[in-house]
C-alpha cells in the first residue's frame, strides 16, 4: 500500500502541475501583444466644446456631427440625442498609421466609413463591415450645461 499513496500523490501533483502550466499559458496569451487591439497610439485627450456654438452646426440634430483636431488623427463627435454624445479616434482600427485617410461620415449620414480599407462603422463605432474587426477607439464624454467634455 505505501507504493500505491506515493503513485497517487505524485500522479495528484503531476497533474496540479500541468493544470498551473495551462492556467499560465491562458494568463500569458491574455496578455499578449497580440490581444491588446488596433496598434493606436494612446495620445492625451481633453477637449471642451459647446454643443450650441455656432462652430458646431450640426451638434444641434440628433444624428449631427462634428470633427475636432484632437486625439491621433483627429476625434468625430456624434450626438445620438440631447443628452448623449459619442466621441470616436478616426484613426481606422484596422491600418491606423494609413495616410490615405480618416474615418469619416457617409454620404448617406447612415454610417461611418474609411475610404482606404473599406471598413464601416455605425454611429456606436462598431464594426458593421470591411477588413476592420476591431470598433473605433471611444473616448469618455460627459455633457455639463451644453458643455461637451472629451477625455481619455
Amino acid at each position: 500500500m505505501p507504493g500505491t499513496t506515493a503513485a497517487s500523490l505524485a500522479k495528484a501533483f503531476t497533474t496540479i502541475n500541468k493544470l498551473f502550466a495551462l492556467l499560465a499559458i491562458v494568463v500569458l496569451v491574455g496578455c499578449s501583444s497580440d490581444n491588446v487591439g488596433p496598434g493606436i497610439p494612446v495620445v492625451p485627450v481633453s477637449e471642451q466644446i459647446s454643443v450650441n456654438s455656432l462652430q458646431y452646426p450640426m451638434l444641434r440634430q440628433d444624428g449631427g456631427y462634428a470633427y475636432l483636431q484632437s486625439g491621433y488623427r483627429g476625434i468625430i463627435v456624434i450626438r445620438q440625442n440631447a443628452s448623449t454624445y459619442y466621441a470616436f479616434e478616426r484613426a481606422c482600427p484596422y491600418d491606423p498609421a494609413a495616410s490615405c485617410g480618416v474615418v469619416t461620415v457617409d454620404q448617406s449620414n447612415l454610417f461611418l466609413t474609411h475610404s482606404c480599407c473599406g471598413s464601416q462603422f455605425n454611429f456606436q463605432g462598431n464594426v458593421t463591415s470591411g477588413p476592420a474587426v476591431y470598433g473605433l477607439r471611444q473616448y469618455k464624454t460627459s455633457l455639463a450645461n451644453n458643455i461637451l467634455y472629451i477625455s481619455n
